[in-house]
Parts: C-alpha cells; structure tokens; sequence
C-alpha cells in the first residue's frame, strides 16, 4: 500500500471538488432550457420548498452569504421569477416570493433530476447513499469549523 498521505489522489477535498465541478456542469445543457444556473437552480429550489422566505433564510438554507447570494436574487428578479420586498413586519428583513411565472417553472424543472441521473448512468439509490454521506460530511466540517450552524437538511441527518 502507497503510504504517500500527500499523493493527490488520496485527497478528499480534491475528490469532492472535481465532483462537484463534474456534476454541476451536467446541469448547465439541463437547466439553460429553463433559463437558469446551477446556483439560480438552487435558490428556486429552496423557493419551491417554500415562498416566500426571507433572504436570510435562503442564505442559511444554501450556505450562502449575502454577497454571493445578492446578485441571484438579482438576476431572478430581472428574469421576473422572483419579487423581493421589505417585511411590513421587519423592515431590516428582506422576504423573497415566487411570482407566478416562478411558480409555474416548477413543473418544468420537475423533469431535471430524472435527466441528471439518466446522465449519471448511477443508480438512484446510490446517490441517495452518496448524497446522504456529503450531508453528514457537510454536519461534520460544519462543527470542525466551530459548530458553525448547519441547515435543517444538514442536521436532520444522522451521523
């Protein structure tokens, strides 16, 4: 066995980043019909869940800060797939809410993952494991970092 601890290929985080790169740029030829990135993809996902939702909340949801997160809600805005407004309830808040034209891209991305996986050539159960195996890899550096708060997605999973 190569006792090499430095060898690149033995590297986690280099794992996860070209993984990461690899099947985010699956998205980009599934989602550009629907006019979106793979980070708007993300913030309309979270709005799907749930609308509206406060910026902060989208921020938390998507381990996002609000200067990468900003200029999405931005470009959704100006795509008409959003409306930002200040909370009557707390004007230092910011609610994000799906306009109509939004919403109805629901039913068009509701064929996404299917394609993904198709792509892929994995089967589904596997990127569940996998995916469910990122989650807690995400809790666990998450704490490492000074139990820097996880989202509820994150910490519903077991470690």
């Amino acid at each position: 066995m190569d006792a090499d601890l430095l060898r690149l290929d033995r590297q986690v985080c280099f794992a996860l980043a070209a993984a990461s790169r690899s099947v985010i740029g699956l998205y980009r030829p599934v989602l550009e019909p629907l006019g979106l990135t793979h980070p708007q993809y993300l913030v309309m996902l979270s709005l799907w869940e749930k609308s509206p939702r406060r910026v902060r909340e989208i921020a938390d949801q998507l381990l996002l800060d609000s200067a990468t997160l900003s200029p999405l809600l931005k470009r959704l805005e100006a795509a008409r797939l959003i409306e930002r407004r200040r909370d009557p309830a707390d004007e230092r808040a910011l609610n994000v809410t799906l306009t109509p034209a939004g919403a109805a891209l629901r039913e068009r991305a509701e064929a996404v993952p299917a394609q993904v996986v198709e792509l892929l050539g994995i089967p589904v159960d596997q990127l569940e494991e996998t995916r469910d195996l990122l989650t807690r890899l995400i809790a666990a550096s998450a704490r490492a970092q000074g139990g820097a708060a996880a989202p509820a997605a994150v910490e519903d999973v077991p470690a």
